[in-house]
């Protein structure tokens, strides 16, 4: 009965959040409030499936990280340099406020911290994972879990054992993992799979006095670059996202605040848009363009749920009052429900506030920067997956000069390897079609996965004045109708036209 009563609100609340434009988790983080206010007791195992969640997602992670990208000047300087100054800021804060030194430091410095599960979802569902900006908030992320290690040690009076750098060897162990999922034939088994290295990650982690995830994260790695990932992904995002209903909806588990601690919540809430714009900061100064610092400060410019953890062990270590359990709960889920909404709306807010912010970009040296031309090219193809590659391919093949365009850096890094002509570039960014010079082509294939990524592309294509060809794909029929109306010639559905082409072949026509 129980069960049915959270799961429920969870779905109840949720949708209501998601009809008022924001994503659910909001929903699910106010299910979590409301539920605790109403004295419904919470489920025994709750915390226990909100910790399996955050290691799936960490797993999930791992799958397709690139422990390459983690070592670069953007991701070492700017979390570092955040994570010092954040800490400065939060510890004089507390140190003002309740005059106990070695509490305000320890909370100050984990409040410094970004959520994991919140950003990593956000960029997840926005299909931002692996574009340039995702896997810089992705690093930095990482290496402030890393800090957290020591951090949460010293909150506990506990530390790793020195059996613990061993854990970093687990990515040695690539090819038997490979081999065990080439061997799991069936799609179930692949799950399972991905469920049991998650879970073992974490329990191996633990066993040496590290933080669950990163082993999730690190048996991740292990699987990463296999030919089959895709399918365990797809597999395992469902799963996933059942589990992290439980993180969101513990949040509100905690006592319900009272009016002071309300207004202390409040204050740490009003200190959000300094930890973001130290964030946007810091980013263009190593050297990335506006657009791409804004971003990545939106995802980044949350509390993080390990704050939760660090301010139960100051409080049990009597080195902060008892009522910051309640302040820090409350700042976390307030600083996740103002986050969310700002993500998804993150490409839209950049450009009605583009004009003021690329005044404080450098003008050169830009990792992220834009192509200026497209040479000769007469054909253009944005999002070099399997179906963007496979257009590229079969117009190259008729000797068709054609250029491919992707914002994911290790699919430029491959597919230049192989010798193909491809350039970085963000479909979503309306800077790349006011900026480029398009005379000489003809047409331009779209074939981006996200619905209004395309829609915005083939929208900025026309009000510039592109009067060449465009075809894109779409998934569902209603997509059709609104991709034509913004402009495109062709709009074909991929798996309906491999249907129609197996019949041809069949009937040998």
């Amino acid at each position: 009965m129980m069960e049915l009563i959270w799961i429920s609100a969870a779905y109840l609340i949720g949708l209501v959040a998601s009809r008022l434009t924001f994503p659910p988790l909001v929903g699910y983080l106010v299910a979590g409030y409301v539920l605790h206010a109403l004295g419904i007791a919470a489920l025994p195992d709750l915390s226990h499936l909100a910790d399996v969640g955050i290691e799936l997602l960490l797993f999930s992670v791992g799958l397709k990280l690139k422990p390459s990208s983690l070592i670069r000047r953007e991701v070492l300087s700017v979390g570092g340099l955040h994570l010092l100054l954040m800490a400065v800021i939060f510890a004089l804060v507390f140190l003002g406020l309740d005059k106990q030194v070695t509490g305000g430091l320890v909370l100050g410095l984990s409040l410094a911290f970004s959520s994991t599960v919140l950003a990593i979802k956000v960029l997840e569902d926005n299909g931002e994972l692996s574009s340039l900006h995702g896997r810089d908030v992705m690093s930095i992320l990482i290496l402030q879990d890393i800090v957290a290690i020591g951090l949460l040690a010293l909150a506990e009076g506990k530390q790793p054992t020195p059996w613990a750098l061993a854990l970093f060897l687990l990515p040695l162990l690539r090819p038997v993992a490979h081999r065990m999922l080439s061997v799991s034939h069936s799609s179930e088994l692949k799950m399972l799979l991905g469920v049991t290295l998650a879970l073992a990650g974490g329990v191996a982690a633990e066993s040496v006095g590290i933080a669950a995830d990163i082993g999730a994260l690190l048996t991740g790695i292990m699987l990463a670059n296999h030919p089959q990932i895709d399918e365990l992904t797809n597999r395992l995002w469902g799963l996933k996202e059942l589990f992290l209903v439980a993180f969101f909806l513990q949040i509100g588990l905690s006592d319900l605040p009272n009016r002071d601690q309300m207004v202390h919540a409040a204050a740490l809430l009003a200190l959000l848009p300094v930890q973001g714009a130290l964030f946007f900061g810091l980013f263009l100064l190593s050297g990335l363009r506006a657009r791409t610092a804004f971003v990545s400060s939106l995802a980044l410019m949350t509390y993080s749920e390990f704050a939760l953890i660090t301010t139960g062990a100051v409080v049990k270590a009597e080195l902060l009052p008892l009522e910051w359990n309640a302040i820090i709960s409350l700042a976390v889920a307030g600083s996740l429900a103002v986050a969310a909404p700002l993500n998804r709306y993150s490409h839209r807010l950049f450009s009605w506030a583009e004009p003021v912010l690329v005044r404080f970009e450098k003008k050169s040296g830009n990792p992220d920067r834009l192509p200026e031309s497209f040479g000769v090219a007469e054909w253009l193809v944005i999002g070099m997956g399997r179906t963007g590659l496979s257009a590229y391919q079969a117009l190259s093949n008729q000797d068709q000069r054609v250029v491919g365009l992707d914002a994911d850096p290790t699919v430029l890094e491959n597919l230049l390897s192989a010798g193909r002509r491809v350039v970085y570039g963000d479909a979503e960014d309306n800077e790349l079609w006011t900026g480029l010079r398009l005379e000489r082509v003809k047409g331009i294939v779209i074939t981006v996965p996200a619905f209004e990524v395309r829609t915005l592309a083939i929208g900025q294509l026309r009000k510039r004045g592109f009067r060449g060809q465009i075809g894109t794909i779409c998934y569902h029929h209603s997509e059709e109708r609104e991709l034509k109306q913004q402009g495109a010639d062709f709009v074909i559905h991929p798996l309906v036209e491999a249907g129609n082409q197996l019949a041809r072949q069949m009937l040998g026509d």
